[in-house]
């Protein structure tokens, strides 16, 4: 039997390849016939995967697994195979955040959405990485439907920070993190509005750190940048470092003493669950599918208000009780994410599908 993964694109490092990775390395584990084909792959990774055009036809007890986050022609490839179908939901952000600032991502969002909602009938085992796309899946339609949390690979983080970084940082100014690409669902200019109530009325001496692609999105970083200038904040006050490697990525986490997350919508939220790893505060906005990733933990804020915010932040990195009281709440949900039986999950929900329909 075999069970075959498509994914759009194959990228090292990446979330969802990362997964696919470990998923196509437990279904070999456990005797099945298992390869990921794509349309388009990381240079390096030809030996791992193989691409679409040699996908070979299936045969009715045979899984095929979509990984799902963006419009493609696998979409409608998918509908017309003959064997066993399942899914894996990883989102796609409303085109509505899209709306005059870039109106390609509009379009791509919106063909994603259509797609995704023509597959439903098609599909005989919906998987989702978090309660919110779970809901979405359900919602459009599909059956069989389970949470199957992202995968992370744990280990990753517990090599070394880069730390000539993490001490430069590390100076008398309190740091406030966000880690996410510069994106108009992730409401940067929000980030930038706290940043500056804290810096006016709370203390001169505070630093926004945030992490993430700059050029996904030019003319709204250009805008959010623009803001702070005209906030008067300076450059070493509002650092956009772009994207970095993972060893100072790490640092940026060690030196930070609190996450605040002002997205209004993330399908799951990886840095959310890095910043538990590292034992930093959380404070987000309860938007889409953060109050699930954290689950018991962080701080959840209901709306947004930049004083309300600075203040809470200021709280959090001056109480040591509670600052405290957050990272154990921090480390109890990660325990509890650790401990998903994922291997016994997806023998069960494969076993299943073997069954006859």
């Amino acid at each position: 039997m075999r069970i075959d993964q498509w994914v759009p694109a194959f990228h090292r490092g990446d979330a969802i390849g990362d997964e696919a990775w470990e998923l196509r390395t437990f279904l070999r584990s456990e005797g099945y016939e298992s390869e990921i084909y794509c349309l388009s792959r990381d240079r390096g990774l030809e030996a791992d995967s193989r691409l679409f055009s040699e996908f070979p036809a299936p045969r009715p007890e045979d899984v095929t697994l979509l990984h799902f986050a963006l419009p493609s022609p696998l979409s409608g490839a998918m509908a017309a195979l003959p064997s066993k179908k399942a899914v894996i939901y990883h989102n796609i952000t409303p085109a509505e955040f899209f709306e005059g600032i870039n109106p390609e991502f509009a379009r791509v969002a919106r063909r994603g959405r259509e797609e995704l909602a023509a597959l439903a009938p098609q599909i005989d085992l919906s998987l989702a990485d978090s309660e919110y796309n779970r809901r979405e899946l359900e919602a459009l339609g599909y059956r069989n439907t389970h949470v199957f949390p992202l995968f992370v690979d744990f280990g990753k983080y517990a090599r070394p920070e880069s730390a000539l970084l993490r001490d430069l940082y590390r100076d008398d100014r309190t740091n406030i993190l966000f880690v996410g690409r510069i994106a108009p669902n992730k409401r940067i200019e929000n980030l930038v509005k706290t940043m500056f109530y804290y810096k006016k009325y709370i203390s001169p001496l505070v630093r926004l750190i945030v992490v993430g692609k700059t050029n996904t999105f030019p003319g709204y970083f250009q805008a959010v940048s623009r803001m702070a200038d005209e906030f008067y904040l300076k450059p070493e006050e509002v650092r956009f470092i772009g994207h970095v490697p993972d060893e100072e990525m790490f640092a940026f986490y060690r030196a930070a003493d609190v996450f605040l997350s002002l997205s209004e919508h993330e399908g799951f939220g990886l840095p959310l669950v890095e910043s538990m790893i590292f034992d930093l505060p959380v404070i987000a906005l309860a938007a889409a599918a953060v109050p699930y990733t954290l689950g018991g933990a962080g701080v959840l804020l209901r709306d947004f208000r930049p004083d309300r915010t600075a203040e809470l932040v200021d709280l959090v990195v001056r109480n040591p009780s509670l600052r405290e009281r957050l990272v154990e709440s921090g480390r109890r949900e990660l325990q509890r994410l650790k401990e998903f039986p994922r291997e016994a999950f997806l023998r069960e929900r494969f076993a299943a599908l073997r069954r006859p329909r």
